[in-house]
């Protein structure tokens, strides 16, 4: 079979070169030009050509371009503070932690929720503090509103290269504020911070050009009217942020706001204030490098209202000199929220959380590869996740080997918990950021063990042996978890793996869709087409097919319906979000322009029937799909 193989294509490539004998004549001519010619001029042509060759590659490669010095990144450096220092001990362990100082309640104390150990403390904002920052900010964007959009991606380049530098400086300061590991840090702060960076710095300008649009379909308009959108600042722009990611909640909306030409005010909880303090000083610092205004950005810090203190915190959400807010939060901090922005009619981004369904099909293969996802999904950042994995919903037929890989992945080698900040220990879940929340996470356990679920691994909090002041809660495995259940339904926001049974297909999608939140999903199969029917099913804002979560990497437009909230940040929809969309229309033919026809000009004729008839005409010429109606309309604008 080989011979016969081998002589086939031997014969037809005999054939080809008789067909091709012209210009084989053409290569042997000029074969015979390149031997004759001087070796010296054959030698230069042959060292230009490599040189040609070997500059495209470079290109290539490395993404040169020629470009002013001024538009180059530039390096900058922050001092770093002492707790962000490796084997840092803090002299003040508190015991009980808390954010409120007994002596003072305009204080906010901040600790690490992993150790107890005191970080600092800080003057709480007042009312009048409020408005200095945001009159700042407001003086500061009038300068940098008019900037090009190669300014303001000097910005982000900087930035980019710093964090890039810094991995282990902005990791630790993440980890002693919150409790959780650097693991989790590298890959829930910096590497979702650095894709944004970058997707803006490559795309962004793109997002932001003027947007052509068709213009009137006005057949007589149509021909000389143009029309665009052109997206401009909105101004002093907020973000009020969730500690769950204290470096990228913070991050983000600075991004976005810098490149869209905007200021930024941003309120941070009070639970990360110290971390927060540090990651604003560090773009300050940067802004400073660039040649441009600190007081871009601004960061606000306060209590939660309370009767013997000032009202900062409404007072800055019902702030009239704030024109766009982003909210990353709960519900019924959300409520309050947009009972102080309706006021002034800020226009306020809603994202609440989710109850987020990670969906098992009877198609889908290679289990014990899924159940590592599931425990990052879950377990990260000890559960307190908005889009972390809430429920795991598998078809009957993978079920129980399932829920057999993950109980023995969790009881034979049992995950370990504390805090890896200096490198002390190995260490696979950091602390909760509080434990203001464990009552209720075991009664939701409680709950569904008393209706019928097994709790396998897990179920309460943890006291841990070395950091007794730490806030952590046992790794959780509740299976058999049905609607009926107080955690089918609430969010827990927490280091519980919750498993549901399902029928089928359909019947997995019931499940998903039962909750009232409605933020994201994954949905996992080896038929494409029984995979994508379900992403089209749920009723979410955004859905993986065969990954998780990887719809935020993507830089997708983020957010939720339902009890999950409402409208985008995130890609071009949450750059364009904080701009303000200017429509414009324009004439494109110099010779032509709208004039107000004599029959319709004022004083309109005594009887108003020539009037009538001439826009009737013109109405009938703009929208007949008749061309005979047309042609007759015309003739009587004409005649008119």
């Amino acid at each position: 079979m080989l011979k016969q193989l081998n002589s086939s294509v031997h014969d037809h490539i005999a054939e080809w070169i008789k067909n091709n004998q012209e210009n084989f004549a053409i290569f042997r001519h000029q074969e015979n030009l390149i031997k004759n010619t001087h070796p010296q001029v054959l030698a230069v042509f042959t060292l230009i050509a490599t040189c040609f060759i070997l500059y495209i590659i470079y290109r290539i490669i490395f993404n040169v371009s020629y470009k002013d010095p001024n538009d180059t990144p530039v390096k900058f450096s922050i001092p770093i503070p002492e707790a962000a220092s490796p084997n840092w001990k803090s002299s003040t362990r508190l015991s009980p932690p808390s954010i409120f100082d007994a002596n003072d309640p305009t204080i906010i104390q901040t600790y690490c929720p992993a150790t107890g150990q005191l970080l600092g403390k800080f003057k709480s904002k007042t009312e009048s503090d409020i408005d200095k920052m945001i009159e700042r900010a407001n003086t500061a964007q009038l300068k940098f509103n008019d900037s090009s959009i190669q300014r303001r991606i000097r910005i982000l380049q900087s930035l980019r290269d710093y964090i890039l530098a810094n991995q282990d400086l902005i990791a630790r300061v993440a980890c002693r504020d919150s409790g959780k590991t650097m693991l989790d840090a590298s890959m829930g702060e910096i590497l979702v911070t650095l894709e944004k960076l970058q997707w803006v710095i490559e795309h962004g300008p793109s997002v932001l050009q003027p947007s052509k649009r068709p213009g009137p379909t006005n057949f007589f308009m149509k021909w000389y009217k143009g029309a665009e959108v052109r997206y401009e600042p909105l101004g002093v722009v907020s973000a009020i942020v969730s500690w769950n990611y204290p470096f990228h909640n913070l991050l983000g909306p600075i991004i976005a706001a810098l490149f869209t030409g905007n200021a930024i005010v941003l309120k941070c909880s009070e639970q990360v204030v110290w971390s927060s303090d540090f990651f604003i000083r560090l773009v300050k610092e940067c802004l400073k490098a660039c040649g441009e205004d600190e007081d871009l950005i601004q960061l606000c810090y306060c209590l939660p209202p309370r009767e013997y203190v000032d009202n900062a915190a409404n007072y800055f959400t019902a702030h009239p000199g704030l024109k766009h807010i982003t909210f990353i939060g709960s519900q019924p901090i959300a409520h309050h929220i947009l009972k102080c922005a309706a006021d002034p009619m800020t226009p306020v981004v809603v994202e609440l959380g989710g109850k987020d369904a990670f969906i098992i099909l009877d198609s889908a293969k290679k289990l014990e590869a899924l159940s590592s996802i599931i425990m990052r999904g879950t377990f990260q950042s000890a559960g307190q996740n908005c889009i972390g994995i809430e429920r795991v919903i598998v078809s009957q037929k993978n079920y129980d080997q399932l829920v057999e890989i993950l109980e023995r992945r969790l009881t034979k080698n049992p995950m370990r918990l504390g805090s890896d900040i200096d490198q002390l220990e190995g260490v696979d879940m950091g602390a909760m950021v509080s434990d203001n929340r464990f009552n209720q996470l075991e009664d939701l356990v409680k709950d569904a063990v008393s209706k019928g679920a097994r709790l396998l691994a897990g179920g309460s909090r943890y006291s841990h042996p070395t950091y007794l002041e730490g806030h952590y809660f046992q790794p959780t495995l509740l299976v058999d978890v049905t609607p009926e259940m107080n955690i089918a339904h609430n969010e827990v926001f927490g280091p519980i793996l919750v498993m549901m049974k399902a029928k089928d297909t359909n019947h997995c999608i019931e499940l998903a869709n039962s909750a009232e939140f409605g933020l994201g999903g994954s949905v996992f199969g080896n038929d494409f087409e029984e995979c994508n029917y379900v992403a089209n099913k749920l009723k979410t804002g955004n859905v993986a097919i065969n990954d998780f979560a990887t719809f935020y990497v993507c830089q997708l437009p983020f957010g939720g319906i339902h009890g999950s909230g409402y409208g985008k940040f995130g890609g071009e929809e949450g750059l364009l979000g904080l701009c303000n969309a200017k429509s414009v229309c324009y004439d494109t033919l110099p010779f032509i322009s709208t004039q107000i026809p004599p029959p319709l000009d004022y004083p309109i004729n005594n009887t108003n029937q020539k009037a009538w008839n001439f826009v009737k005409a013109f109405i009938t010429g703009a929208y007949t799909p008749s061309i005979w109606k047309r042609i007759k309309s015309i003739f009587s604008l004409a005649s008119a």
